[in-house]
């Protein structure tokens, strides 16, 4: 099998299979040699896409339909996990479960700041949403870094932000903060992240099926043997313990390499909603942001997001 040098644009995101393939040399077997560049966030590997720096990405959807928008040939060809948003808060803040609705949660904001990752990821995306459907007045404050979102939060720059369930973890250890609103109340079945590949890559599609089996062995290894994968992915980034790893898979256990029919509605949801915001200037159809047939031949079985670990 000859090999193939690949590039894959991933986040420091701890739950995503890019650390898996990273740390196990599955792709090396199946021929294809990996160049793993690292990014701050959904809209940067957008535009490393632009720059024909990377041939395969790791994003949320959002970004990349706003990419889509604005001519990048790229392309959604699997997922990956769904419903990886949160809200967290300072103490002293009430959660979903304590009050009537998110729009009485948001009210606790009325007049503050909300921190968010980058303007046109799916977390700033979400919050945006939130806010004008509540209509209420609350900044989005968007930061270059997750770790940045983290430092105002204890510094108490914001009092709340929208970010992953890995953000959710350091704060709660970091200065006492918790989720107020859980990831399936914020937005349903949101596609936290999915595999985009640049468009130019489906004319070696032996090559994108190859990378699409180990990414759906890898969500498998995060759910059937998170302890194996946590001790795998803190040893691999030597920044985050393995228990660190298990509560981020826990507060969204919801990993599958497959584009089920929730993950793709509530990416068409998103749409009209970008639009709507003005992130994008027409709405995209469904063909332009999704193409089937590498996952349907790889992930023949139903869906895994809703299994547990």
């Amino acid at each position: 099998m000859p090999t193939k040098s690949i590039n894959i644009g991933h986040l420091s995101t701890v739950y995503h299979t890019s650390f898996i393939l990273m740390g196990k040399d599955w792709l090396e077997k199946a021929g294809i040699q990996a160049n793993w560049k690292l990014f701050a966030s959904g809209p940067d590997i957008v535009k490393a896409f632009a720059n024909k720096e990377i041939d395969i990405g790791y994003l949320g959807l959002p970004p990349a339909i706003i990419g889509i928008d604005r001519g990048v040939p790229i392309i959604c060809v699997a997922g990956g996990h769904v419903e990886g948003t949160v809200m967290i808060a300072r103490e002293g803040y009430r959660t979903l479960g304590e009050m009537k609705g998110l729009n009485a949660v948001l009210g606790q904001f009325k007049g503050k700041a909300i921190g968010s990752p980058q303007k046109g990821s799916i977390h700033d995306v979400i919050i945006n949403n939130a806010i004008q459907e509540a209509g209420l007045d609350i900044k989005v404050k968007n930061f270059a870094w997750t770790d940045f979102v983290l430092e105002a939060l204890v510094d108490g720059e914001i009092e709340a932000a929208v970010g992953t369930p890995s953000l959710a973890v350091a704060s709660l250890r970091a200065c006492g903060a918790r989720i107020i609103v859980p990831p399936h109340a914020i937005w349903r079945d949101n596609p936290s992240y999915g595999i985009v590949i640049r468009k130019e890559l489906a004319q070696a599609p032996d090559v994108i099926l190859r990378f699409l089996e180990m990414h759906e062995k890898a969500s498998n290894f995060i759910r059937k043997k998170p302890l194996d994968a946590a001790r795998l992915v803190s040893k691999l980034t030597g920044i985050v313990d393995e228990d660190f790893v298990l509560e981020a898979y826990n507060v969204s256990p919801k990993y599958c390499a497959s584009l089920s029919r929730e993950f793709i509605a509530s990416t068409m949801a998103f749409v009209p909603v970008l639009y709507r915001l003005k992130y994008i200037t027409r709405e995209i159809p469904e063909s332009e942001i999704f193409e089937y047939g590498f996952i349907n031949k790889v992930h023949k079985d139903p869906p895994h997001y809703n299994q547990p670990l």
